[in-house]
């Protein structure tokens, strides 16, 4: 599935993450985090992870971390996947 417009989910509170999503040519993740330095790998896979998980091929996709568990992390990402294919 195709990522059709520019979207976005959630706030740049603390404890949250900022997801933006955009149709592109190829993959590219962005990844701005408070704790980058302890758990960006781990950040990233579970963005790979959720972008797998919806077929997504093909997206410029950029996350701020406040401090998010990776619950919200996870459900950010679906949601901005969702309302780039006008799912959401």
């Amino acid at each position: 599935m195709e990522i059709i417009k520019k979207a976005s989910a959630g706030t740049m509170e603390s404890s949250d993450a900022y997801v933006e999503i955009e149709p592109a040519q190829n993959l590219q993740i962005q990844l701005e985090s408070v704790v980058q330095a302890q758990f960006g790998q781990q950040i990233r896979q579970a963005i790979e992870d959720v972008l797998q998980e919806n077929g997504v091929e093909k997206a410029n996709v950029r996350l701020v971390d406040r401090g998010a568990l990776e619950c919200v992390i996870r459900a950010r990402v679906e949601t901005a996947i969702l309302r780039g294919r006008e799912e959401a």
